[in-house]
């Protein structure tokens, strides 16, 4: 169809409707991506190690053919697949290395029990002394509930101390 037919059966002016055409082809060059203006093809897609491991199950028991169409239809390379396949095996212990920590790996885990144990200790420590303070709060309450006060306590003993010899030395004429 003719750009004139067009203008005739839409009831637009044939300039009006090439101005936008050009118009849209500028706006479309405007938003082509730098990847594809240079024709290098765009990087490939990060991925969370969820999304991998999903990938990878999936990709399981799949023959040759229906393997690569697939790996196409899921934006993945066979290289990929793999490495992504020995990172899972050597996370999960059934590494090159036959699983199991590394020296560094054990001696942090042996640190780290090493601190728990200490932390363990000194929490049972500052708990007996939560609970020996706790006591004695309780039985300060108890002794101000039957009329004792603490200070008169601790003065009482000084002035029975104190008391002591001034009978003595009354007691000789």
């Amino acid at each position: 169809m003719s750009a004139y037919a067009l203008a005739n059966e839409v009831g637009v002016s044939q300039p009006a409707l090439s101005r936008w055409l050009r118009e849209k082809r500028s706006i479309a060059a405007m938003n082509v991506s730098e990847n594809e203006k240079a024709g290098t093809p765009p990087p490939p897609r990060q991925r969370t190690a969820e999304e991998k491991w999903k990938l990878l199950v999936a990709s399981e028991g799949l023959t040759e053919q229906s393997l690569g169409e697939w790996l196409r239809r899921e934006g993945v390379y066979e290289a990929e697949l793999q490495e992504w396949r020995k990172t899972a095996a050597t996370a999960l212990g059934g590494g090159e290395k036959g699983g199991g920590l590394t020296p560094k790996g054990k001696a942090e885990l042996a640190q780290a029990k090493k601190q728990v144990k200490e932390l363990s200790r000194e929490l049972r420590r500052k708990e007996k002394a939560l609970a020996e303070t706790a006591a004695l709060l309780v039985l300060e309450k108890k002794l101000q509930a039957l009329g004792w006060d603490s200070n008169s306590l601790s003065q009482g003993e000084e002035e029975d101390e104190s008391s002591e010899p001034n009978e003595s030395s009354s007691s000789k004429p």
